[in-house]
């Protein structure tokens, strides 16, 4: 008898999770969240397709939490980095940093051709590489989290334009004067690019020639994440890519996704790439941290009617000028709850319209992207898991070889 409860419990929650999830089914309600759209008022499904990553990267992320934790051992005084010419970052509330665990300890296995990743890739070459680059990201984050933003942003900026090289680090020469960094969407809003300066010089010292900037930007996203959400963003990340010695400023228009993109042209700017649907939802996350020029969401404050939260428009409104430009364009917080935390308040915001971009808004505008930010909305740890996936997967565009690329000895230069 006890059994054929069991099993008639089973059965009943099953038809539960199935009714709401059906195909069929508009989700208006989740746990006390409202998705708030009229059935049909949702675009049809595009299909999804999932490409291969460009290349394996060896076993799976190894969690620091798995490895007892250890103290850091002091970063010495050292004279500030020279500002960024990119734009100067904006002023943040600082809070305490979080302790950094160490560093995972694998042994390398035995190298190959082509553009493989390791795990521990550093471990006898510069045994202490990822961890000069953790103490660098806590210490510029600690001082002003919106650095440890422009970090997670850097490292998109980077893998989307010619692959994660650190090209989107070079400055402008004679013979290139127009390179990644000078093009509309990374200047003069990128930053971080003293925190990148600051952890080259000190791997140059420590280990001359052996880490490779591309390396040093995509690490510095993880460790930015780890930091901003006090450690429940914590994976770890194979190494091993070379610095590309290409970099031209529309190549940036062509391949990063812009905030006034419909959903289709979201979906299809993350498949060139390798990355699919869920990719796009998880790392557009990382909205959830930072600043915006008020050029960046202006048409959906001054051409009404928008589907934008009339409370957050009035209030942007006041923010922001009617025509934002060059000289008058201020920045305004992504997250209005919780703007210097990595967590998944991003996604409540979608559902309840209190996002900037036309680009957020889309999410909401498919079945299959909506049920998405409704998941990660309400499970808890979910979105931080899937968007430590997603930053290794993406991590792994376009992998520049020997052939095609340098460890360089200063970032902003080829060698």
């Amino acid at each position: 008898m006890s059994k054929l409860c069991v099993l008639i419990l089973f059965a009943l929650l099953g038809s539960t999770v199935a009714q709401f999830f059906r195909r069929d089914a508009t989700p208006t309600h989740f746990d006390g969240l409202s998705l708030d759209v009229a059935p049909g008022a949702y675009t049809s499904e595009t299909q999804e397709s999932s490409p291969p990553a460009t290349s394996p990267v060896g076993s799976p992320p190894q969690p620091y939490t798995s490895y007892p934790p250890v103290p850091n051992p002091p970063t010495p005084s050292q004279a500030p980095p020279a500002a960024s010419p990119v734009g100067s970052p904006q002023p943040y509330t600082s809070y305490p940093p979080v302790p950094s665990p160490p560093m995972p300890s694998q042994a390398p296995p035995p190298s190959s051709p082509g553009p493989k990743l390791r795990y521990g890739f550093y471990r006898y070459s510069c045994p202490r590489a990822e961890q000069i680059v953790r103490d660098t990201v806590r210490n510029a984050t600690s001082r002003n989290p919106g650095i440890g933003a422009g970090l997670i942003r850097m490292a998109f900026h980077d893998c989307f334009v010619q692959g994660c090289d650190a090209s989107v680090l070079l400055d402008p020469t004679p013979a290139n004067p127009r390179p990644e960094k000078l093009g509309p969407p990374n200047f003069p809003s990128l930053r971080g690019f003293e925190v990148i300066d600051a952890a080259k010089a000190k791997l140059e010292a420590a280990c001359p020639g052996t880490v490779s900037c591309a390396d040093i930007v995509q690490f510095a996203g993880r460790d930015a994440s780890f930091f901003l959400s006090n450690g429940t963003i914590n994976y770890g990340l194979p190494g091993g890519r070379f610095d590309g010695r290409i970099s031209f400023e529309n190549e940036t228009l062509a391949f990063l996704p812009p905030p006034s993109f419909n959903l289709t042209e979201l979906i299809d700017s993350f498949r060139v790439k390798g990355l699919n649907v869920d990719d796009l939802v998880v790392l557009s996350g990382s909205h959830t941290v930072g600043r915006s020029h008020c050029s960046s969401f202006s048409d959906r404050i001054s051409t009404p009617p928008s589907n934008m939260d009339p409370g957050l428009a009035t209030v942007l409104k006041r923010q922001c000028p009617a025509n934002p430009n060059l000289t008058n364009d201020p920045t305004v917080v992504q997250d209005v709850v919780t703007p210097t935390k990595m967590d998944n308040q991003y996604y409540k915001n979608v559902l309840r319209r209190k996002v900037l971009f036309t680009s957020d808004a889309a999410l909401l505008t498919s079945r299959r992207t909506a049920r998405k930010v409704v998941e990660n909305a309400v499970v808890r740890g979910r979105w931080e898991r899937k968007f430590a996936r997603a930053m290794v997967k993406m991590a792994n565009i376009e992998i520049k070889t020997i052939a095609n690329g340098e460890i360089r000895r200063n970032c902003r230069i080829v060698n």
